[in-house]
């Protein structure tokens, strides 16, 4: 049993208003306007763009039906670039991003932009083409010959769509389910040769970046920005705070048949940003496989002297977890995540999780300040459950209310489980929590289970901006 149960600063029942204080405060409304100015931006730069293709002949080139092609095809690649550029900084890792919008809405919205650049960056190559064709299809080919040959920087461009392209599709959900999670990620990584190889394109034929000097400055301050974000969060912060920290593994504890905890202890842990319902991207420095990282929940409250992941081990990373041994070294990025008090609008709250999903949440019902009745933990599992004694331990000493929904499912739309048959899951979701919908929700799963409990929540009247979710998957 972990003792911070007991020591942790919030493992006390709040009874004076303090949890009130605590959930309403000054994060809560700056992720808010972080939200609202981020939209704002990108649809300024988008408009920004478009009136620098405006200014430099876009709308009066439209009346020729060759200089139009051409054109057109100068306004899709101003767009995809800017959202390719924009794409890379929502993935950055960029603090404010993260706290403001989480992974899953990140992820979503980065899938999106990404989908939405790359189908530009054809309509870019396709109109510019014809445009130079004199929109001949005889033409087509050699001027395509033409343009890669002679075209400073048009072979690098290629070079760049072809890995564009291979990342793209490597993303569709049926390619996802063929790869294993580590291989994608290293597919995925060559987002940023892509990029890269784009710039010199449009450094040297991109008539909106050379003729006018707002372009210039505007193109070249969104490059160096989006560079500096990069090689800051996702290359020299997680370096500095692995040789600060010094992470190391204490020891491996087997939960479960097939789950497995590791305890981690470092060095002024205490200065490490992190909260309960978050994760780290892990990479132990042992064996085969050192190389990549996977995401791990923190399945305990932070309390400045150690750590704890939970993971199932089913990928190759995980797998390796029941092998670790003590001592062994951690590199690491993170803390991430938004499913933290962050999020927290209400005094009362459920906790809801599925399988090994349940693991940022048991970390929340020992890190987050509440009273006894203000929590309530549902968990949803299958053969066996997960941290029997250490919930039964938080429901003595602070109060937490666990519910546990066993058994399979039993048909794909159910999300309550097998006891719930034949009951309408919205009716009986309220008569378990009657005050459901005035209460904070945080969901973790697999995310055909999350969507499912999003909609079940829905139904039952809780606002869309109450449920906060992280699913797993990719």
């Amino acid at each position: 049993m972990n003792a911070s149960v007991l020591t942790h600063p919030t493992a006390r029942a709040l009874s004076d208003g303090t949890a009130d204080r605590l959930v309403l405060g000054r994060d809560h409304r700056r992720d808010r306007a972080v939200r609202l100015v981020t939209g704002v931006l990108v649809w300024l730069s988008l408009l920004l763009v478009t009136y620098l293709w405006d200014a430099d002949g876009g709308i009066s080139d439209l009346t020729d039906w060759a200089a139009g092609l051409t054109s057109v095809g100068r306004l899709s690649g101003l767009w995809a670039s800017d959202l390719l550029l924009i794409q890379v900084l929502l993935m950055a890792r960029l603090p404010f991003l993260e706290h403001a919008l989480g992974r899953d809405q990140l992820t979503r919205v980065h899938r999106l932009v990404g989908f939405t650049s790359f189908n530009l960056m054809l309509v870019h190559i396709g109109t510019v083409i014809a445009g130079y064709a004199s929109a001949r299809w005889s033409s087509v080919l050699p001027t395509t010959w033409d343009l890669l040959v002679n075209d400073g920087g048009m072979l690098l461009a290629l070079a760049g769509t072809v890995c564009l392209v291979m990342v793209v599709v490597t993303s569709l959900k049926a390619a996802r389910r063929k790869l294993r999670y580590e291989s994608w990620h290293l597919l995925h990584l060559y987002a940023y040769l892509g990029v890269g190889l784009a710039l010199p394109h449009q450094l040297w034929t991109g008539q909106e970046f050379l003729n006018s000097p707002l372009a210039t400055m505007y193109w070249w301050s969104l490059w160096a920005v989006t560079a500096a974000a990069v090689v800051v969060w996702r290359l020299l912060v997680p370096t500095v705070r692995s040789l600060r920290h010094d992470l190391r593994v204490a020891a491996v504890v087997r939960e479960s048949s097939d789950v497995v905890s590791v305890y981690l202890t470092g060095n002024r842990l205490d200065r490490l940003p992190a909260r309960s319902g978050q994760f780290l991207t892990v990479r132990f420095l042992t064996g085969r496989g050192w190389t990549r990282g996977n995401p791990y929940s923190l399945s305990t409250a932070p309390d400045g002297r150690h750590m704890r992941i939970t993971a199932k081990t089913l990928g190759d990373g995980s797998a390796r977890l029941a092998a670790l041994q003590p001592g062994t070294r951690v590199w690491f990025e993170g803390p991430y995540g938004r499913l933290t008090d962050r999020a927290r609008t209400r005094r009362g709250i459920v906790l809801a999780g599925a399988g090994v999903g349940i693991t940022p949440l048991r970390s929340l019902a020992e890190g987050l300040p509440y009273a006894p009745g203000d929590a309530v933990l549902l968990q949803r599992y299958t053969d066996e459950p997960l941290f029997t004694a250490e919930l039964h331990r938080l429901s003595a000493q602070r109060g937490l209310q666990v519910f546990p929904l066993p058994g399979p499912r039993p048909h794909p739309d159910s999300v309550l489980g097998q006891q719930f048959l034949g009951i309408d899951e919205p009716a009986a979701l309220r008569r378990l929590i009657p005050d459901l919908a005035e209460r904070d929700v945080y969901l973790c799963g697999p995310k055909a289970w999350t969507d499912g409990f999003e909609r079940l929540l829905l139904t039952a009247g809780v606002p869309r901006d109450r449920v906060h979710t992280e699913s797993f998957g990719w």
